[in-house]
């Protein structure tokens, strides 16, 4: 089978490795599409100080059951559209024991502690699993990117009576202004980019704000009658967006980081303690976030289309990495087809 590998700094090649048999507790998959992310780009780079390298990368899949071992229960069957949930668990850390297996302690995710979804097949253990029927199979591949930027929102505990600052319109972004827009909040967006902004509004965004020609403060000010927002979500990873959050979020108001910062952040802590602040992590998504995205999507109303940047073979790979790295604010995500 056909297989990608990230095998040294900014070098992507296509390999041939025999394709898995599924254990007696697995289920094997044929896969149609991945999505290259973030993670991917920056283990390209050098970057990613959690990836295993070399390693195949790929945790964003569509893909149709091949085969099914002896134990799988009941209710997968071959030919069936699904997606995984690529994090690991080991079921007795405090995350885990609190049920937050999302950020499990000792947490793998498939393309970056351990070789992931590039390739033509993989075996996975069929509790992973999680069907995706009613869905165009590229839009599958968009599951588990959305369902991080859901699960940013459920941290924040968003209703209808917050107004929600989401900095950063990538595709993490564009899942916390759906979640929160769907919860009956009001959005405001804040990119560098018009385009993406315009994204933001045909998605739920009520407002938004261009970070590089806007007066963020006066704007938000504006938009919030004085108050700033109730909820703030970062999802850029950047030393100024982190401060922007702490800045402008309300007193009493919850800022939730999805993004990694390259380098420590340093952080008005006066505004902790004055402003009353709840700052939350929000790391990966559980299976709830992964059938939200799900249900979202089947109602059609989602411009999908615009999401996906483009489509590419295992052959054309490297260099669409390559581009993305020259100019990565222009793109939501690139998709492999296998």
């Amino acid at each position: 089978m056909k297989a990608l590998q990230i095998t040294d700094n900014h070098l992507l090649e296509v390999l041939e490795l025999p394709a898995p048999q599924p254990a007696t507790s697995e289920v094997l998959l044929r896969i149609k599409y991945v999505g290259f992310c973030g993670s991917d780009l920056n283990t390209y780079r050098g970057r990613n100080a959690l990836a295993l390298k070399p390693v195949i990368p790929g945790h964003e899949i569509s893909a149709v059951i091949e085969a099914i071992g002896a134990d799988v229960p009941a209710g997968l069957q071959v030919g069936q559209q699904v997606t995984v949930d690529p994090y690991t668990a080991c079921g007795r850390c405090p995350s885990c024991r609190r049920r937050r297996f999302n950020a499990c302690q000792h947490n793998e995710t498939l393309g970056v502690q351990r070789h992931g979804a590039m390739r033509e097949f993989i075996a996975v253990p069929w509790q992973k699993v999680i069907p995706a029927e009613g869905l165009k199979p590229q839009e599958v591949a968009l599951i588990e990117p959305m369902s991080v930027g859901f699960h940013a929102v459920d941290r924040g505990q968003v209703t209808d009576a917050d107004t929600v600052l989401v900095i950063g319109c990538g595709m993490i972004g564009v899942g916390a202004i759906v979640r929160a827009s769907l919860r009956g909040a009001t959005v405001i967006a804040m990119d560098l980019d018009d385009e993406k902004l315009a994204l933001a509004r045909q998605l739920g965004a009520a407002a938004t704000i261009n970070s590089g020609t806007d007066d963020i403060h006066a704007r938000l000010q504006e938009l919030t009658d004085g108050a700033g927002p109730d909820v703030v979500i970062e999802a850029v990873g950047a030393a100024v967006t982190y401060a922007c959050a702490v800045n402008e979020v309300a007193f009493t108001g919850r800022i939730v980081c999805i993004g990694y910062a390259p380098t420590d952040v340093t952080l008005p802590t006066r505004f902790f303690v004055q402003k009353e602040l709840d700052i939350r992590g929000s790391r990966n998504a559980l299976p709830d976030d992964f059938r939200a995205v799900i249900r979202y999507l089947r109602r059609g109303q989602c411009p999908t289309d615009r999401l996906i940047s483009s489509i590419v073979t295992p052959t054309d790979a490297a260099q669409a990495l390559a581009d993305w790295d020259s100019a990565p604010g222009k793109v939501f995500r690139i998709l492999v087809k296998f």
